[in-house]
């Protein structure tokens, strides 16, 4: 792993960061009123105790990881090789700051808060959370969220707040919703903040990677990848790589896990691709039937390269839940053109609906209930073998158009490349008609009253 920054280099990065924002001006003067309609966004000054500031600390969670190395180039971390254009070492946890950096490109910003539909609270939860989560702080894991209330409701310009009372905000907070979730009545603390417990944040949006599954507040968006392309000829590119590459086996499980005795999906998934190994592939047009790639101790999770060439070469990606039930994995398949296989609809059916429509997920997954998996002896292998290649064809197309809704392309990409609505793109006009819908019930519940 390559050495932590330097101060000075921290440093550097926190007046770049702070150069951006002080540059976030008005899209107002470029003519856009037309094109901007609904649409227009103000974001919230916050001292850089709430963002900048947080930078700094990368090291200091060991318990967790030292994150200095990741969060070079805004948030998508250092390139996988000198030469790269469109290959990062992406930590998902960076969201925050991936998000915040194409906010300051959003074409329809403004600087007067009345003009706006929507307000971004540019606040890194996920990083100010470590303290509660693994740092000195973990006893007062209630407080987390406290500060930057007091601030946006009391400190600076309450009306913002006061106008629709926090109907109108939103922010990312680049972990899963349960990691924030704590009870305030938990006594010992258990693992967990309690932000999204908070009355004081019940109006709020909150883009995190996982949603709960009945949740009024947040919206699951997709993990980021490692694969940011700056311009339309790199990601065309990479797309045409995808397309012309073989597909020699049959199904692939990259991950860890599936070592314990206890019966789980992961354990079946090993133990079946263990036994096919010895069988025989003739006449069925693939070399082998699985292929396991072992991510365990997070080997994976910041070198592409260990599983996309596997991802590549296989028909079906396999995505069972470990810890909790969403996976990047499901978004690395994606990007390979590898046809996601779920074991529970809360996997992705139920978290991305806004990138990853419910009413297709048959048109490019495959879905096999965990439990026929794990008690009733389905063979996972069997139930792919089955699907004709013709529809196999079908569905690896369907993967392929989905493919830009889910990647987040490089933040000062070429224009012909913007042209495909990316993963941020669809998380703002999500959250855009979300809020719109309910500050509009909220009016209409007012003028009933009056």
């Amino acid at each position: 792993m390559p050495p932590p920054p330097t101060t000075t280099f921290l440093l550097f990065l926190l007046l770049i960061f702070q150069l951006l924002l002080a540059g976030g001006v008005s899209s107002q003067d470029t003519d856009l009123e037309s094109d901007c309609t609904d649409r227009w966004i103000h974001i919230r000054h916050l001292p850089p105790q709430f963002n900048l500031d947080l930078l700094a600390n990368c090291s200091e969670y060991p318990l967790f990881d030292n994150f200095c190395p990741y969060i070079s180039n805004h948030g998508l971390g250092q390139k996988t090789h000198n030469s790269s254009h469109s290959w990062y070492r992406t930590d998902p946890f960076m969201l925050e700051l991936i998000f915040h950096r194409r906010m300051l490109e959003y074409p329809c910003l403004t600087p007067d808060p009345n003009l706006a539909t929507a307000v971004f609270v540019p606040y890194y939860a996920g990083l100010d959370s470590l303290k509660y989560l693994f740092g000195p702080e973990v006893n007062s894991s209630f407080r987390h969220g406290l500060d930057l209330f007091e601030y946006i409701t009391n400190v600076d310009n309450p009306s913002i707040w006061n106008k629709n009372l926090g109907h109108d905000h939103f922010l990312v907070m680049a972990r899963p919703a349960w990691d924030f979730s704590q009870p305030l009545s938990n006594n010992p603390p258990i693992f967990g903040s309690s932000f999204l417990e908070l009355p004081e944040f019940f109006n709020i949006t909150a883009l995190t990677l996982e949603a709960r599954a009945y949740s009024w507040q947040e919206q699951a968006i997709p993990y980021p990848t490692s694969f940011h392309p700056p311009n339309l000829a790199f990601y065309e590119s990479w797309v045409n790589r995808v397309k012309k590459s073989k597909r020699t086996t049959l199904m692939l499980f990259a991950g860890g896990g599936g070592i314990s005795s206890n019966p789980n999906v992961r354990r079946s998934i090993r133990l079946e691709c263990e036994n096919v190994t010895s069988m025989s592939t003739n006449g069925t047009g693939y070399a082998k039937f699985c292929d396991f790639v072992d991510c365990s101790n997070g080997i994976c999770e910041h070198d592409p390269i260990k599983f996309m060439k596997p991802m590549l070469q296989s028909s079906f990606c396999l995505q069972p839940p470990g810890d909790t039930p969403t996976r990047r994995s499901t978004f690395d398949g994606f990007l390979a053109g590898c046809i996601p296989v779920f074991f529970e609809e809360i996997s992705a059916k139920k978290q991305y609906g806004w990138h990853l429509p419910e009413e297709k997920y048959e048109e490019f997954s495959v879905f096999i209930q965990k439990e026929d998996v794990v008690f009733k002896g389905v063979k996972i292998m069997d139930v792919l073998m089955s699907i004709p290649r013709a529809e196999i064809r079908r569905k690896r197309e369907k993967v392929l158009e989905m493919l830009p809704r889910v990647m987040y392309r490089k933040h000062g990409s070429s224009l012909g490349l913007r042209s495909k609505k990316d993963a941020f793109d669809i998380a703002i006009e999500g959250t855009l008609q979300r809020i719109k819908s309910r500050t509009e019930e909220i009016a209409a519940q007012h003028y009933v009253l009056e």
